[in-house]
This record gives C-alpha cells, structure tokens and sequence, in this order.
C-alpha cells in the first residue's frame, strides 16, 4: 500500500511526531487532496492537548488550513470537483444537513459538524481525506502559502467583519495585532473603515501604519476605552486577543449601538460593567470561522483588494518547531508548513 508523510500526536498533551501513514483511500461523499500547504493555528492546540475530548481521536494529525490539489475523487462527489483542482480546507469540515442548525442554513453552528485536525485527521501531512462539501476553490493569484491562513484566521476576520453592523466609512476598532489581528486591519481598511489599531506597547504603532490603520492606541500607555471615546467611539470593535482585560476595556469606547465581536478565545474572562451595554444599547457577539463558502469570499476578496497575511514557511518535517514558534508568539504571523509534492 502506498504511503505518506504525516506529523501526528499520538496521545493528549503528546508531543508532534513525524511519521509514515497508509495514504488514505476518500469514501462515500469525499475526496483526498495532496496537501501543498498547511497553516499552523492556535487552536491546533485542541487537538494537541485533548482538549475537545472524546471528540478527537487519537493518534490524530492536526492542521486546518489546508492547501493543495485534488488527486483522488470518492464515489458520491458531483461533478465539480476533479483531479487536479486546487482547494482548500478550513476549520469547516463538512456539516450533517439534518440538525436544526443546519435545516435554517447556519451551517459553521452545525451540531455534528466536523473540523479537520480535530475530529478527523487533518493537513500536517502529504495528503488528507475531506467531505466534498468542505471544499473551497483557490484562486491562481494566490500562493499555497499566503492561501491557507485565509482558511481560518483570514475567513474569521473577513466574515465576521462582514457580519456585523459595520458600514463603509464607520470606525472599527481591532484588538490585538497578532495572526487574526494584522489581517482584521487589512479587511477593515479595504471596507473603507476607519481603523484604529490596539496593542500594548508603542513597537506595533510603525506596523499597524503600514497595514493601512488610521489611529494606534498604546493599551500600556492609556485607557483603550477612553482614547476610542475621544476619537468618536467605535461602531465596531474587533477583538483577537487573548486577553479579557483588553476586550473589555473597549466597551466603554463602542458608539452608541456598537458591537464588540469576539474572534479570540481570550484565556481570562470577559468582565462587563452593564450600564456600558445598557444605556448606550451595546452589546458583545461571538464569532465562528465560516462555511467553504465564505472561506471563497475571503480569498476571493484577497484576490481583488491585495490583502495578504504576513507569513513564516517551514517543511512538514519541522512541525513541532513551527508549532512551538506560533504558541510562543514568536512567529510574525502565521506559521506555514511546506510539502514538496
């Protein structure tokens, strides 16, 4: 039987392992797609340290920001997908069509929806098996690498910018200047927003400018809800973040009938004084990834506008280092892997 290369963790909290794998056979419904790229993300660490449960079966490859090349078509797939097709994978993995969720079309909020890396096996590896209906198309004008971050940390960003109040013109705050935070800033200036940037420190203040932003708050140096109040208050605020703290010091500085949408999972609570939600009718909202479809606006968009992110490449065979850069924050931004196919 053919073989592959895969990086594998073979129990909770086990460390990544290069392998050699059977080269999955795609079945009923799926297809198997020979990996060119794989985004390394935060939330591999779900399956990393067990933390869905029983939900991840071990030994699982991690990985869900998948790039590559149809080579494998399973029985049950329509016509529109064929070999040699370029794809990609994100945190969607297919969805039941059956729950409720499902039946009112919200498909990312699916119950037994499926994510690659987590609850199957994913694209640390020179090829991975995927239900069709996870699959988005790749524009040519974008590469392997600066696609596959697109799949979450971009498609995230986008959509939920994009799914929130926010109009051209408005004023959109982001928290954090890290893998999700550089790519909101790049969305948010192509909208035609007005953007202030929020990070603790002033050595982002020079990057921020860069990407577009029009303000930076210095978090160290200032309150972030008082400085975006003087500003004019924010319509949108667009937490990445880790930080809690950081989150909810922004309330105070939304506009009257803003919205704080949460796209990172901050490691401390979120605690808000109500009377800043209450009198000026704001409110909080948290955000999933999105459907391959809206995985095909995000590059679509990237295509058109030139957003990219800002990307480190490694070979599969260096997973564990890669991991180990973007968990330390080391990384500027996103960690990619590389296969030679």
């Amino acid at each position: 039987m053919a073989t592959m290369r895969a990086v594998q963790v073979s129990k909770a909290g086990g460390p990544l392992e290069l392998v050699e794998r059977d080269l999955p056979e795609p079945g009923e419904g799926e297809v198997r797609v020979r990996v060119q790229a794989c985004g390394v993300c935060h939330s591999d660490m779900f399956a990393k340290e067990g933390l869905m449960g029983e939900a991840t079966p071990f030994p699982i490859i991690p990985g869900h920001e998948v790039v590559g090349l149809i080579d494998e078509v399973g029985p049950g797939v329509s016509g529109s997908w064929s070999p040699g097709d370029r794809v990609g994978v994100g945190w969607f993995g297919g969805a039941c069509y059956h729950c409720e969720r499902c039946r009112r079309g919200d498909f990312i909020t699916c119950r037994n929806g499926r994510i690659p890396g987590i609850t199957f096996d994913g694209g640390y590896a020179e090829a991975v098996v995927v239900p069709a209906d996870a699959l988005a198309r790749v524009p040519d004008e974008l590469s392997a690498e600066d696609a596959a971050p697109l799949l979450c940390a971009g498609v995230a960003a986008f959509h939920g910018l994009r799914s929130s109040p926010v109009r051209p013109g408005d004023r959109v705050a982001v928290v954090g200047v890290g893998g999700l935070g550089h790519l909101a800033i790049q969305f948010a200036v192509k909208m035609g927003c007005e953007v202030v940037a929020i990070s603790r420190g002033p050595e982002k203040a020079e990057l921020v400018c860069r990407l577009g932003a029009h303000h930076y708050i210095d978090s160290q140096a200032r309150d972030a809800g008082e400085a975006l109040a003087e500003l004019g208050g924010a319509d949108v605020v667009v937490a990445t973040t880790t930080s809690g703290s950081a989150v909810a010091s922004t309330v105070a500085g939304l506009a009257p009938r803003g919205q704080v949408v949460v796209l990172g999972a901050a490691e401390t609570p979120i605690e808000l004084n109500a009377l800043n939600l209450i009198g000026p009718a704001t409110s909080v909202a948290g955000h999933p990834s999105g459907s391959s479809q809206d995985s095909e606006d995000t590059m679509r968009f990237c295509r058109i506008t030139g957003v990219r992110p800002m990307v480190e490449t490694m070979p599969l065979e260096k997973a564990a280092e890669a991991y180990d850069r973007m968990m330390s924050n080391d990384a500027r931004f996103r960690m990619v892997l590389t296969t030679v196919q």
